[in-house]
Parts: structure tokens; sequence; C-alpha cells
């Protein structure tokens, strides 16, 4: 006997598939074990009993050829044949083994095949069935999919995310209806106490007071550090399982393959054992040549199992046809409604998230027949489909692992020595860093997607803001609070179209500092958001490839009084509304691609600083015009390729500072000596031979930097110079110095390394604020100095 168990194999699946068997595949499922049993129960009786029994016709065998069995009994015979009683029947002389010959024989040629095969049949056919039901969880293409779809189901359905994202939308779903009925209930107790009814509103206020209960938030449970990585892994699977499995319909277009072979199959099935059950009878006419073998040519044979198999037909009919019906139904529920197309609408509206997408394909099939088990699986994996519920846990996970306590270890204090709080490449921003109220400047760089929450104005000591690469967004309830408090903004991004609105819009900013590119098309224009609301703003650096000053600049023109303009190279060309900046101070124009010092500068009067790096000038011949801004003190024109310094530099009387390093200078004008204003002197990095003697006119000098050049030495004049403090004459040609340099009382720092020096002059000793920190030179130079030299400098 073949038990049931065996056939085992080709149904069995993983327990957990069962999420995606809706209600007809399980009974389909059931209707092909009860098939299956019956065809097993056939199949062990037609092993273990005889098949058939034959005895021969005594009658007339030439008259017998076309005569049914049933003509050689009584009538009624068939009915009554368990009532018979025992009566002598006729002797046939034949021995066991011809019945038995006689048995097989007929069985083999006059019993219908139908009436042979049927319990074999009914094995075969169930067992296309199962495979049929069960091949899209088998196939590759299809199994895999399946078992990691399951696995992340599974998973999104326990994690305690899912309870806790679900809790909080339930609590602000209560939320307003509580507010609602408070609100509500408020009316009415004012509404009743008007004269003559003030104990009634009264009364009605007590009566109103316990709804405050409802509006308590719901218990939430807090997720610790290991619960709240596992749900960030999961969101990525998520990502990733929807990337796959979107892409195509292998499996919707499977289970509809498989569907389709089993309603063909039962058409097929239903067919012909409706038209062949008929042929299972219990009476055989069997008629062979066997005369010469047992002297019979014709039998009468009884099949026995003829009327089990008739009812056992009968029952297998009956559940194809229900069968056949499912797999109808299952047909009519694929192609009547887009089962390609998922829509979390309802889940949307039920947990408030807005934000879940609606899914296709392979994905959104597999939610449907989701749906078909228990909806309330899709709804908690769509949680894991929010950006909002990703960005809430990202944000869990954030205040876990920054406390407040690791954030205040990484104050320090900026160049302005403001009290700093530096975050880089955060996947957002703790709330935690709200927590620290002393925090005087926050620079956050490379965090994206920031939305400032209402605990920013606990920071209520915050003057600078620097968003580097990383947009926000700000509740307009805080812009009035950043309005009021912040002083220093600053903003880096790819392009400035994606500076942050609100910024134009913080009256009380005194600095803006911008960096980015407009897009090649908007170069020339260089449209810059308008100015006019930053009432108070000084200071405004940009930092672009703007073809022109951005004509927003003179929004600010009455008190902006710091311009800078970084280009990173690309060519400056309309700087006309330089002009209309009366009040501005200082300006930058710094890689602007200038070739000449532009003439809009001349016009401002209030101008005290000018750099012009890293430009290509060659020639400052329009340096006379500078005459006109008697303000100037400061001129920087380093890292340009100018040749010369023409001689109406003299007219610079109140020039303090001169920047000419790194350029292609080779001799200076005797003329600079009448800049007697003059401070600082940079002429590093060039490829002077000689100083001008009259460079000991400049008896306000106090810094002189010399270095890097071809200098063999030097005027005697320049120790004149006594107010000079620092003195740097490193990787030149000087082969000695001269005694003069003792002169200098005031000298505090001076750079002699790179030279061909043999020995430093004694006299280095007469200056009282040079000590051996002070002293840039070989150590073998050094240590040449008398010891009573060497003794003072290094006397604290």
């Amino acid at each position: 006997m073949i038990p049931v168990a065996e056939f085992k194999q080709f149904t069995e699946q993983q327990p957990a598939f069962k999420v995606l068997k809706p209600w007809w595949d399980v009974l389909a499922e059931y209707l092909t074990v009860a098939m299956l049993m019956i065809g097993v129960f056939g199949c062990t009786l037609q092993v273990t009993q005889d098949k058939i029994i034959c005895l021969p016709n005594h009658e007339l065998q030439e008259n017998l050829s076309e005569a049914p069995c049933q003509q050689l009994l009584p009538r009624g015979i068939p009915e009554q044949i368990g009532a018979l009683q025992e009566v002598k029947g006729l002797k046939n002389n034949l021995d066991l083994q011809q019945y038995s010959f006689i048995n097989q024989l007929c069985y083999e040629t006059a019993l219908h095949w139908y009436a042979k095969y049927f319990p074999y049949l009914v094995v075969i056919h169930t067992l296309i069935f199962m495979v049929c039901t069960s091949f899209w969880f088998k196939f590759p293409g299809t199994s895999s999919k399946i078992e990691h779809f399951i696995s992340i189901l599974g998973k999104c359905f326990d994690s305690p995310w899912t309870t806790r994202a679900l809790s909080e939308v339930s609590g602000e779903n209560q939320k307003g209806p509580a507010a609602t009925g408070r609100a509500a209930a408020t009316i009415v107790a004012t509404a009743g106490t008007g004269p003559g009814k003030a104990g009634e509103g009264e009364k009605e206020k007590v009566l109103a007071e316990p709804e405050k209960v409802v509006t308590e938030p719901p218990v939430v449970t807090l997720l610790d550090k290991k619960e709240g990585e596992q749900a960030k892994a999961l969101f990525e699977k998520v990502k990733k399982f929807r990337m796959h499995v979107e892409e195509g319909d292998i499996l919707y277009t499977m289970y509809i393959r498989q569907t389709v072979l089993k309603v063909c199959k039962f058409l097929a099935i239903l067919v012909y054992n409706l038209v062949y059950v008929k042929k299972i009878s219990f009476l055989v006419a069997c008629r062979v040549e066997t005369s010469e073998v047992t002297g019979y040519a014709s039998f009468c044979c009884n099949h026995t199992k003829a009327h089990l198999f008739s009812k056992l037909a009968f029952c297998y009919i009956s559940f194809v046809c229900i069968y056949g019906l499912t797999c109808i139904y299952t047909l009519y529920w694929l192609f009547h409604r887009p089962l390609k197309e998922y829509s979390f609408r309802s889940v949307r509206e039920e947990t408030g998230m807005g934000d879940i997408p609606d899914v296709k394909n392979d994905f959104a099939f597999m939610l449907h027949l989701i749906d078909q088990y228990d909806s309330l699986y899709s709804k908690r994996f769509a949680v894991f489909l929010s950006e909002v519920s990703e960005s809430r846990l990202k944000q869990l996970n954030l205040n876990h692992e920054w406390t407040p306590e690791k954030l205040r270890q990484k104050l320090q204090r900026n160049a302005v020595g403001r009290l700093e709080l530096a975050l880089c490449m955060l996947p957002g921003l703790p709330d935690t860093v709200f927590e620290l109220s002393e925090v005087e400047s926050l620079r956050l760089e490379a965090i994206c997607d920031i939305t400032f929450p209402p605990g920013l104005s606990q920071l209520v000591h915050l003057q600078e803001l620097s968003l580097l690469h990383s947009p926000a967004r700000l509740p307009f309830s805080l812009q009035v609070f950043l309005r009021d408090h912040l002083k220093v903004m600053r903003v880096k991004c790819e392009e400035l179209r994606e500076v942050p609105l609100w910024v134009f819009g913080l009256r009380g900013l005194e600095e803006l500092h911008l960096e980015g590119l407009f897009p090649q098309e908007l170069a020339r224009a260089a449209t810059l958001e308008s100015l006019r609301e930053l009432k108070q703003l000084k200071v405004l650096s940009l930092r672009s490839n703007a073809g022109k000053v951005p004509a927003s600049v003179t929004d600010v023109a009455g008190h902006l009084q710091r311009l800078s303009l970084h280009n990173d190279g690309a060519r400056l060309v309309a700087l006309n509304s330089l002009k209309k900046l009366a009040a501005l101070r200082e300006l930058e124009l710094v890689a602007c691609g200038l070739e000449r010092i532009p003439h809009a500068v001349f016009s401002l009067g209030a101008l005290q600083e000018l750099d012009l790096k890293d430009n290509h000038l060659r020639s400052i011949e329009e340096i006379l015009s500078f005459q006109h801004c008697r303000k100037l003190v400061t001129l920087r024109l380093w890292h340009n390729q100018i040749a010369y310094v023409p001689e109406h530099v003299r007219k610079l009387r109140s020039l303090e500072q001169l920047y000419l390093s790194y350029n292609k200078l080779e001799t200076l004008p005797s003329q600079l000596g009448l800049c007697s204003g003059l401070r600082l002197l940079d002429v590093s990095h060039n490829g002077l031979h000689s100083l001008p003697p009259e460079v000991g006119l400049l008896q306000n000098l106090q810094h002189l930097a010399l270095s890097y050049n071809a200098l063999e030495a030097l005027p005697e004049e320049l120790f004149f110079c006594r107010k000079l403090r620092t003195l740097l004459l490193g990787d030149n040609q000087l082969s000695q110095l001269s005694p003069h340099v003792g002169a200098l009382r005031a000298l505090s720092r001076l750079e002699l390394k790179g030279n061909r020096l043999e020995a430093l002059p004694e006299e280095l000793g007469n200056c009282g604020g040079l000590k051996k920190a002070g002293l840039l030179v070989e150590d073998t130079l050094y240590q040449g100095l008398p010891a009573e030299v060497r003794d003072k400098m290094e006397e604290e």
C-alpha cells in the first residue's frame, strides 16, 4: 500500500509562503489532497485485489458473438446476485491456471481502458494540479523573489519600529479629534456664561474638564540602539528589493500561466471523464480465440471494482468541478482589476504618512495577494516605504548616537572667538544639538535634507550658521527667531539657485557668505535673489562664476562695507554696479580674470582695502587713479603677472600696506620711498636683484618681506627704517649681512635661511626685541654668534 505521505514532497512549501496563498489557493490545495486520496485508494484496490473474474459461456458460440453478457443471465440477476442462494452450476472442466489465464486475457482485451486506468489517471492529474499550483514557489526565477519578499515582510511585520511608527501616527490622529472635542466643550461652556447663566456655565466647564484625559498621547515603546540599526537595515533592504522587483512582472506572468494551465487541464479532465465514466460497467462480455486452450471462446466477466470505481469517479468529477470553478474565479480576479498596480491610498489616509509611494509590477501583485491573506501585512510593510518614517528612524538613531555629552566634546572656539559646534557628513541633524543652549556658531557640512525643528529656538546664543552642502528647510515660525538672533550666515551649494529663500529674509544679518555656481546659461546674467530685506548687511561674500556683479548687490549699497567676489578664474566683465556702493570700505575681486584694474573701483571714495589677488594683471598704470581713493590704506596686487611698478606710485602717500608678492618684478622704483605712510611692504616671490636706496625713506615701515628673490646685497639705507619689526630675507643670494642691522632695535623677527651667509654680525645682539625663536637661520650660523649674544637672545 502506498502512503499519502510519499506525495508530500510535491506540495511541500515553507510555512511562511501561506501569506501568498489566497482562499482559492487554499481551497484548491484541500481539493487536490482529496482527489489524491481518491486516486491512491483506487490504486491500492487495483493492486491488492482481483481485477476481473470470468466464466465461460456454454451457449452456441456462433450465436453469441454480438450478444451482451447481460443476456446470458436471467432478468434482475445483476441486482440480485447478492441474494441468490446456492444452486448447482455447469461444469466447465477448467483448472485454476486456465481461469487465471482467461481473467488476465479478458482484463487486457475486453475491459475499457478508462475502467482499467481510472485510479492512475486520477493520481497523475492530481499531481499535475499540485505542480501547477506550487510551480512558482519552486521555479528559480520566481522563488528567489518570493523568499526574499517573505523574509523582508516578516521582519517588517515584527519590527518594533513598525509598532512605534504606527503608534505615533495613531497618537497624532487621536490628538486632533480630542482637541476638537475640547474646543467644542469650551465654546459650549463660554456660551452658557451669559447673564443669569453663570452658574450653568461653570457647571458645564466642570463637565468639560475630564475631556483632557483623552488627549494624552499613547505610550510609545522606545527603541534601543540595536533595534534602530536593524530597522535602518530593513529600510535599505526594502529599497533595493523594490528596485529589483518593480523592474519586471515574471511573478504575475507565471501565476497567470499556471492558472490558465489549470483551467485547460480542468476542462480536458471534465470532458473525457463525463464521456468515459459510463464505460465502467459491472459485467463485461469477452470473446477471445482460446478454444484450443480452454475449449471456450466466449466468456462473461465480472469487473469486481466497477461499482466502487463508478462512485469514486462521480466523486472525483465533483471535486474537479469545484476545483475548476476556483480556477475560473482566479482568472476573473486576475483580469478584472489592475493587479500590476498597487495603491496605498487607504494606508496613507489611515496612517497620515502621505509620502508612501504606489508600487507596480511584481511588487504590486504580491501585495494584492497579501491583502487576500491579511491587509495588516501591507499596512505594516508600508511603514518601510515611507521616507518620512525613514527620516524619523534616522533621527532616532542619531539621537542615540549623538548624546549631548558627546556633542559638548566637539565644541571649540572658531576664528572669531565664537563657541562653535561643527557636524560633518551625518545622515541628519540630531535633536540633541538643540539642548546645547551655549552654542554661538553652528556649522553643518554635507548633511542632507535638514529640517530645523522647533527646538532651534532653544539656541538663544546662536549668532552664526553655516550650511555647507546641507540643504535646509526652515518653518515659518522659526524665521522670526533667526531674524532676531543670527548675525552671520554661510551657505555653500552646487548651484546658487539652491540657496534657501528664507536666507534672504533674515533682516538681522550682518554678514552673508554665498558659494555656488550659476548655470552656464545664466552665468552672464548672474541673477541673485533680492537683498532688500537685509537692512543691516555689512559684509557680502560671493564665490561663483558670475559674468558681472549681480544687480541685487545695489540693494544694500547704502550700508554694505565689505564685498568679496571670488570667481574661480571665470572672467568678470561688467563692474559698473560697483560705482553705487558708496559706503564700501573693503573690496575683494579674487580670480576674476581681470587684466587691468577696473575703473569702477576709483569711484569708491570710502574704499580702504582693495584685494585683486589671482588675476591676470600685467600693468598697473592705473594706480595713479587711486589718489581719488583718499582713504585707501591696503592694496593687495599679489598672485598676478605684474612686471614693473610705475613711478607715480609716489602719489599713494596714505597707503599703509602694499602686497606685490607672487609677481614678476625685477626692480622697484625709487619713487616707492615717497610712500611715507607705508608700514607693510611684501614683494616676496619675485625676481628682484636689488633694492633702491630710497627704501630707507620709509620711516614708518614695520614689515618688509623680501623672501624668494635674487638679492645679492642690501642697501645700507634700509637700516634707517628704525621701526622695522619683521624682516624676511630667506631664500635669496645674500653673502653677508651688514653690521648696521643692529640699529633695528624694534626687530623681533628676522629670516635669513636659504642664503650664502658665512657668518652673522655680532651686532644682532643690539636688537633688543630679537629672540632665538624669532631668528630663522641655519644652526651653524647661529652657533657662530658670540656666546653673550646667544645668551641674550635666549633670555626670556
